[in-house]
């Protein structure tokens, strides 16, 4: 069993990725380690002790295969006949930062802890 100290204070720092021509997901993994604080020595899963990123030239991601024009994002409004589709392609020519947020959002941990985690990402 793994002991913390939860009176030590840790340092936060900020890391800027650039994502010219690499992958969505790996990308999205790294920034997701960083988020949750994976890398550093002390982790622990119950303590939100990550870092900060910003994302530097979201609109040259590389996009592998037929992913841009193939990939449908979907969420229903909970009534009958509400379900919405919008293809990647058409969020990532509005916004290419948001085609980032929703995968490293999908790759966070589903509890309180992931919306503190996503204020301290920020892509330009």
């Amino acid at each position: 069993m793994k002991s913390t100290n939860l009176n030590v204070k840790t340092v936060k720092k900020i890391h800027t990725l650039d994502a010219k021509g690499q992958s969505v997901g790996r990308l999205a993994t790294q920034i997701a380690k960083i988020l949750i604080g994976k890398h550093k020595v002390g982790y622990t899963p119950h303590i939100d002790d990550g870092d900060s990123v910003i994302i530097i030239n979201a609109d040259k991601l590389l996009f592998l295969g037929n992913k841009l024009t193939q990939k449908v994002y979907r969420h229903h409004s909970g009534y009958p006949g509400g379900l919405k589709e919008i293809k990647m392609q058409k969020v990532y020519s509005v916004n290419p930062g948001k085609v980032i947020l929703h995968t490293v959002n999908n790759m966070l941990p589903k509890n309180k802890l992931r919306k503190e985690m996503l204020k301290r990402l920020t892509i330009k």
